[in-house]
């Protein structure tokens, strides 16, 4: 029986070499990368079934990864494997192409689950996430998921851009752009300019 073909982007040397071991011995590990450029160029070149990333590396965030890994026709699935817990970020994950999400602290076994399960077409979520989401006030996948606009409009509130410099960027009027803010401060839940950068820091919209 063919082994499932798989690459591994983690930029923490120890866990990824402790990852290795445990996934080499049911699965085709066809390399390990430390950021997200290297992941986009070893996906290209050597076309796994599934790819395991963290969400936080150099160069190019996961997230980023693997919008262009999508982008460039490549249809691995894909599995972020993380330490954040976090509702965007789950949300996140799956929006950009996600197929699985597991917690860090619960690689093993569930990885290794989680990675069977995707190869067959499934969705796979961490038990962790799922019973701590079902704590917390369910904002609605659509509340909580910001526009490609409202991504480019974010991306220059993190650069310092005023509203009205922003406004002149994208070629829209200072109370689209304004407008664009507050939809994405009520649908990430913030009040703040400050927690919007956050958000954006979090999912690999800014270093």
């Amino acid at each position: 029986m063919n082994r499932i073909r798989l690459i591994l982007a983690d930029d923490h040397t120890m866990f990824a070499e402790g990852l290795k071991s445990l996934l080499d011995e049911e699965f085709e590990l066809l390399g390990s990368v430390g950021n997200g450029q290297d992941l986009v160029d070893m996906a290209h070149r050597l076309d796994p079934e599934v790819i395991i990333v963290d969400i936080s590396m150099p160069v190019l965030s996961g997230f980023d990864a693997v919008r262009r890994i999508k982008e460039n026709g490549n249809h691995a699935k894909v599995i972020f494997l993380t330490m954040h817990d976090d509702d965007t970020l789950v949300e996140e994950a799956f929006r950009c192409g996600a197929s699985g999400y597991v917690l860090k602290q619960a690689a093993g076994e569930e990885l290794v689950e989680a990675i069977k399960q995707v190869a067959q077409g499934n969705r796979f979520v961490s038990p962790l996430v799922k019973s701590k989401r079902a704590d917390r006030v369910p904002r609605g996948a659509q509340k909580s998921m910001i526009t490609p606009r409202q991504r480019e409009v974010l991306k220059l509130i993190s650069r310092g851009l005023t509203m009205k410099e922003i406004a002149a960027e994208l070629a829209i009027s200072t109370r689209t752009a304004e407008s664009h803010k507050y939809e994405m401060m009520e649908a990430l839940g913030v009040s703040t300019t400050a927690d919007l950068i956050k958000y954006a820091m979090k999912v690999g919209l800014i270093s």
